[in-house]
C-alpha cells in the first residue's frame, strides 16, 4: 500500500463511526479477497470464469463484490470454486465475545 493510501486510511478510521462501519465489513473483505486471490491464481478472467459455470460475466462480477444486495448460494460459491480448481470450504469460528442478539422464545426457530 503506497503512503498517501496508509495515511487516507490512517486518517478515516480515526472517525469512530467509519472504523465500526468498517471493521463490520472485515468477514466480507476477508472472503472478497480470497476470492480475488483464487481467480488470480488460476489466470481466469472474470468471463472465462463465467462460461465455465454457465453465466454471465456480470454475474462473476456481483459474486466477487461486496454488495449487501448480493449474496450468493453455497452451490454458486461451489461452482464458481470448481471453475478456478478450487473447493468450498465453511467452518464457524467462535468468536471472542457471542453477539448480543435477543435470545428467541422458547420452540420458535427462525
Amino acid at each position: 500500500m503506497n503512503n498517501s493510501l496508509k495515511r487516507f486510511k490512517a486518517k478515516v478510521l480515526s472517525r469512530p463511526e467509519v472504523k465500526k462501519a468498517y471493521d463490520e465489513l472485515a468477514d466480507e473483505f476477508a472472503f472478497l479477497d480470497e476470492v480475488l486471490k483464487a481467480r488470480a491464481a488460476s489466470g481466469l478472467t472474470q468471463a472465462e470464469v463465467a462460461d465455465r459455470i454457465g453465466t454471465t460475466q456480470s454475474a462473476i462480477a456481483r459474486l466477487e463484490s461486496v454488495t449487501p444486495k448480493h449474496s450468493p448460494s453455497i452451490a454458486t460459491l461451489q461452482n464458481y470454486a470448481h471453475a478456478l480448481g478450487y473447493r468450498v470450504q465453511i467452518r464457524l469460528v467462535k468468536e471472542r465475545r457471542p453477539s448480543q442478539r435477543p435470545k428467541r422464545a422458547a420452540g420458535k426457530r427462525s
